[in-house]
């Protein structure tokens, strides 16, 4: 009898401990993501001009340009499959707090062209991991683009750097 209490004490414990460990599972939603620039906060979005298409910080999904509509998603979409987060660049938008970043899209296509580079950017997280939070679809390897250096822009829902 006193093997079976102690044996569904030992079970009791273990449920508990595991039950535990379930509780303190630990979600950073709204918490930039370690390929993002460093030194900025109060920011909702980053546009991403070589693959045109934004990141919304708060949600932690990509939004771009899919068969005319815009698309919310967790992933780039195929043909970025091996675009690599760290190195390339990211606007910072933040003079923008909007839900649609989006309803400046033709501003920042031609301000932020593809292989476009502003002030150097330091990210958030290690630049030389290259297993990131995207690499399920290969979000990972990309070669840098050459590009001119821009000024910062001050208004009109439009990106600083």
């Amino acid at each position: 009898m006193k093997t079976l209490k102690l044996l569904a004490l030992g079970i009791v414990l273990f449920v508990s401990t595991s039950m535990q460990s379930q509780v303190s599972v630990n979600v950073n939603i709204g918490t930039a993501p370690s390929w993002g620039p460093a030194g900025y906060s109060n920011v909702d979005y980053y546009y991403l001009p070589d693959v045109q298409a934004y990141y919304d910080i708060r949600a932690s999904q990509f939004i771009y340009l899919g068969s005319g509509n815009w698309v919310r998603s967790r992933y780039l979409p195929g043909q970025y499959r091996n675009y690599n987060l760290y190195n390339g660049y990211k606007v910072v938008l933040n003079d923008y707090h909007g839900k649609t970043p989006y309803t400046h899209y033709k501003q920042h296509k031609v301000k932020y062209y593809k292989g476009y580079k502003g002030k150097p950017q330091k990210s958030i997280g290690n630049r030389n991991y290259k297993h990131n939070n995207y690499s399920k679809k290969g979000n990972d390897h990309h070669k840098k683009g050459n590009g001119k250096s821009g000024h910062e822009d001050k208004g009109h829902g439009k990106g600083k750097h």
